[in-house]
């Protein structure tokens, strides 16, 4: 395959990865069976990976209330415009928020949901996503890189513990953003979860 069109399915590949409105692949995955297959520069795989991965969680963030607004309670979607609302007052703090968690190797699909659910600018996610992202991936990446050409001597099972706890701790950070009442919690401090969230 001609390199140019290799890097432009590495776009296209993280860019699609990322609209998925529900746990998939991560993103990076994508990237890293690109760049072995065609033996592509890690550097330059970043460079246009992640800005497809930015722009997937992006259009994901602005067609999720659309969605939300048919399936999801009233309420429950009010709570989390609410969140949102917050977060915007304190924008250190939700920038600080969000770059970790993009660091953390988890789905930022919950994130983004609920930034779009929320109304959430952009601004407030966007640029530190960007900065966790392009670390987080570049982490990936290159110790893949290092995992294959070493395979023989390095050998993990994807049921691992530690992969077990990671699945376990983004769907529990999932229903956090889902079934907590959020406004109970700002405004006076109690914790309450709301299953009944959808219609």
């Amino acid at each position: 395959m001609n390199p140019v069109l290799a890097y432009v399915c590495v776009f296209l590949v993280s860019l699609a990865v990322d609209l998925i409105p529900f746990f998939g692949p991560p993103a990076w995955v994508g990237m890293m069976l690109l760049m072995l297959k065609f033996d592509l520069n890690p550097w330059l795989v970043l460079a246009v990976g992640v800005p497809g991965s930015v722009l997937g969680r992006y259009l994901l963030s602005q067609f999720v209330p659309k969605i939300t607004d048919h399936t999801v309670k009233r309420q429950k979607t009010e709570d989390l415009r609410f969140v949102g609302k917050k977060l915007e007052q304190r924008l250190w703090r939700s920038w600080l928020f969000v770059l970790i968690y993009s660091l953390l190797p988890m789905s930022t699909t919950a994130l983004f949901s609920a930034a779009g659910v929320a109304r959430v600018s952009p601004w407030v996610v966007i640029p530190p996503f960007f900065v966790g992202k392009a670390t987080s991936d570049a982490v990936m990446l290159f110790s893949g890189k290092f995992v294959v050409s070493n395979l023989r001597e390095v050998g993990e099972s994807l049921l691992s513990v530690k992969s077990i706890s990671l699945m376990v701790l983004g769907l529990v950070t999932l229903a956090c953003f889902l079934f907590i009442d959020w406004r109970l919690l700002l405004e006076k401090h109690k914790v309450r979860f709301d299953f009944k969230i959808w219609k």
